[in-house]
């Protein structure tokens, strides 16, 4: 998966360099080790999110998977082709990553104004042709 935000790359690099080199099993190949050197599994990660959900009081419906929700969500709302959201997430069919597309009421009716005001602005264009 490629990188979109400045942040990222930065934010990974000082986990294997200054936070992961620390941990007990860091000669692991793996990337997030668990405490007992395996890779840490979905079961865990959804426990875990779910723990710390509850303690800060969210919604009981927010999931793990919900971060992969957000991901697509934010990169078309950034303005991504939706070719290149669907390929990130690995999807075979845009109707898939649409499903997991939940995007904000101001990103639709900014995206609907642009339709409108290029519209507007074709029609009121000297020359047209009707």
């Amino acid at each position: 998966m490629l990188t979109v935000w400045h942040c990222t790359p930065g934010t990974v690099e000082e986990w294997i360099s200054e936070v992961r080199t620390g941990m007990r099993y860091s000669a692991s190949r793996a990337l997030w080790p668990s405490e007992r050197g395996l890779r840490i599994g979905v079961q865990r990660l959804d426990s875990r999110f779910a723990a710390y959900r509850d303690a800060v009081g969210l919604d009981p419906a927010l999931e793990f998977h919900s971060l992969r929700r957000s991901y697509i969500t934010h990169l078309i709302e950034d303005g991504h082709d939706p070719l290149f959201v669907q390929q990130q997430v690995g999807h075979d069919h845009a109707s898939t990553t649409a499903i997991y597309t939940c995007v904000s009421s101001d990103f639709r009716t900014r995206s609907l104004r642009r339709v409108l005001d290029a519209t507007i602005e074709a029609a009121l264009r000297p020359g047209r042709t009707s």
